[in-house]
């Protein structure tokens, strides 16, 4: 396994002589207990967790942290796929089981944060896999990672897709007073049996709007990325206003909704998965992502449209000042990717 390319983010090539920790600092291990039967956790004491976004990215934010690699979530779709590919580990069942943990994670965001040469700059975290997957019920980097943030009053935004970020409701509600916060969670769609095929390891979309729910309730506003919105399987009228309605039912403040995009590493899993699932729709999406990773932007205009409409209609309106970040598409990264190691 090539540890020394674990300062590679999703899209971009993997540098030369970037190695983060080395070999001899990863330790492997694997638990008998019923929600990691089958998972392979790789710790390793990692040497800088902030990095830096490409600059040709048009992310709203430049800087991002991600304790884990990988994810147990196994969303058949998901774009961080190929990332796996650079430690020598599959980028199928590999992704969803081989997770890497960076388990000084809290200590090493303060230490950052702290630093003469950090200015407070925007966090955001799960853009790249989930800092809230199954693996944070056992390590728990996420309070020591917050804590920072808030002791140190640096704004932050979250994506995800677990439920767990409510235990950390308090911490969240801390921060909240001191610096600006924004939380989105992904609800792509609300058909049950799609996804228990397509995001089999993530809480059922009902619990994750659930969570949207608890945090309106207690003063944190909650935005919902409604991804992805998967082409034939969950793009018709009446399914797009079932999970608007439900979405605008859950309290949320803003819905953003993004199409399918399939970049090499997720796209040859997803469309295993498609023929297996869905053999009658192979041909379509040939024809639909003829010319690349992303649906043609007639397509992503129409779904866009539908969304933006349904959500006047059930009286969720736009983002404005004040309300939780919307995270958009992850865009193509750029070769050459930038770490930040600062003293």
């Amino acid at each position: 396994m090539r540890w020394e390319n674990l300062t590679v983010v999703a899209g971009e090539n993997p540098p030369e002589n970037a190695a983060l920790f080395g070999a001899d600092a990863v330790t492997t291990r694997t638990f008998d207990t019923p929600e990691f039967r089958g998972i392979t956790f790789h710790e390793i004491r990692a040497r800088s967790i902030v990095n830096r976004v490409p600059g040709a990215s048009r992310m709203p934010f430049e800087w991002t942290v991600n304790p884990y690699r990988g994810c147990s979530h196994a969303c058949v779709y998901c774009f961080a796929r190929k990332t796996h590919s650079y430690l020598d580990l599959d980028t199928g069942l590999g992704f969803d089981s081989q997770i890497v943990v960076k388990v000084n994670a809290p200590e090493l965001l303060r230490r950052q944060l702290g630093s003469r040469r950090w200015h407070g700059e925007h966090i955001a975290m799960g853009t790249n896999v989930d800092c809230y997957q199954r693996a944070e019920g056992r390590y728990q980097l996420m309070p020591g990672i917050i804590s920072a943030l808030r002791d140190h009053a640096n704004p932050f935004s979250i994506l995800t897709k677990g439920t767990l970020i409510l235990r950390d409701l308090d911490l969240l509600k801390q921060a909240a007073a001191v610096t600006e916060i924004g939380i989105s969670v992904s609800v792509g769609f609300t058909d049950q049996e799609l996804w228990r095929t397509v995001e089999p390891g993530t809480p059922a979309p009902e619990r994750r709007l659930d969570v949207v729910r608890t945090l309106s309730e207690h003063g944190i506003d909650c935005g919902v990325l409604m991804a992805p919105v998967i082409p034939f399987l969950s793009d018709q009228a009446p399914q797009l206003r079932a999970t608007v309605r439900a979405i605008a039912a859950s309290g949320a403040t803003s819905v953003t909704p993004l199409v399918l995009h399939l970049r090499p590493g997720a796209r040859e899993w997803f469309m295993s998965w498609l023929a297996h699932h869905h053999p009658h729709l192979v041909r379509r999406y040939e024809r639909l992502y003829a010319e690349g990773a992303y649906a043609p932007k007639w397509y992503q205009r129409r779904i866009t449209r539908q969304v933006h409409e349904l959500a006047e209609e059930f009286g969720i309106g736009p983002t404005r000042a004040g309300m939780p970040r919307r995270i958009p598409a992850p865009e193509p990264a750029v070769p050459g990717p930038t770490q930040l190691t600062l003293l």
